[in-house]
């Protein structure tokens, strides 16, 4: 290889759009090892509503961070660079190719790139925080993180306390706002050499997907899931305000709950697709390509990628 610097694919892209799928078919191809970079498929007892990789796909290629700590851990950006960094050497002195996928976009920027120099954590800080918006509604630090950092707050969903709190945090202890930070360090520490492709289908096929996989999850048994994450630790556990659980939670044990659940699960994911498409589509290395008509294309591509 000519360039020092290791190659790394990555798959990406918003929710439901094929990644798994077209990481498999690599697979078949190449001799990867996938790294998952998303944010809740690091829980176990998470499977159904996270879309894990089932048995018999984990069974195609060796899946890396998944399984890593129980939902009532807490788990950051940080520790996942912490731990995948190491994975891509181990997989490199196995003579393998280090597959990256996900739709979790910091993680994979960050595995990629390095983390900005952000203040450390201020427990009463967050607990101030948090109590604020208890006591003063939804919405509110969304609304303070607005005028404080705009750029941020577009990239944070209302719903999304945590990260909504350590915003504020980092501008309330350093006096700098965390998108400030994050420009001047701009990822520049980038040890690899990257390829990265996302799927592409046109909104309808990805609504399609999205519904359909939505059905799907109830149908594998997302609710007896929720129950027993609830049995096993509170209705109050964080994990469970994610995407899929939390629209499980909202209607257990209501009437017409099923019909419920489905439709608040099915508009949610659309939703949360459309900011990972926001996010990814600023990411100017990413080739999209339409997998039913482009796959002899990515197949020479990374041939060559693989072979600089």
């Amino acid at each position: 290889m000519g360039d020092t610097k290791y190659p790394v694919l990555v798959v990406c892209g918003p929710t439901a759009c094929g990644k798994t799928g077209w990481s498999l078919k690599l697979a078949e191809q190449f001799p990867i090892e996938i790294i998952s970079a998303d944010s809740r498929q690091v829980y176990r007892q998470m499977d159904i509503g996270t879309a894990k990789a089932t048995a018999a796909e984990q069974a195609i290629a060796p899946h890396h961070m998944i399984n890593l700590i129980d939902p009532d851990q807490e788990f950051s950006v940080a520790q996942f660079v912490d731990r995948a960094r190491p994975l891509i050497q181990e997989i490199k002195a196995r003579g393998n190719i280090p597959c990256v996928v996900g739709g979790t976009g910091l993680y994979i920027r960050a595995l990629l790139g390095g983390l900005a120099d952000t203040p450390t954590a201020d427990q009463a800080l967050r607990d101030q925080l948090h109590q604020r918006e208890l006591d003063e509604g939804e919405g509110t630090l969304h609304a303070e993180l607005t005028r404080i950092d705009s750029v941020a707050a577009e990239r944070i969903h209302p719903n999304n306390v945590v990260r909504l709190v350590r915003a504020l945090e980092v501008f309330h202890v350093s006096g700098r706002t965390l998108t400030e930070l994050q420009r001047e360090h701009r990822f520049a520490d980038q040890p690899y050499r990257v390829l990265k492709l996302s799927p592409t289908q046109d909104r309808a096929e990805l609504y399609r997907r999205i519904d359909q996989r939505a059905q799907q999850m109830l149908d594998d048994g997302l609710v007896a899931e929720v129950r027993g994450l609830i049995k096993r630790y509170s209705v109050d556990l964080k994990a469970l305000e994610t995407l899929g659980y939390r629209e499980v939670v909202r209607h257990l044990d209501l009437p017409d709950s099923h019909d419920q659940m489905l439709a608040e699960i099915r508009t949610s994911t659309r939703q949360y697709a459309k900011r990972q498409l926001t996010w990814f589509r600023k990411e100017p290395e990413i080739i999209w390509v339409d997998s039913s008509t482009e796959s002899g294309r990515v197949l020479r591509s990374i041939e060559d990628f693989i072979s600089q």
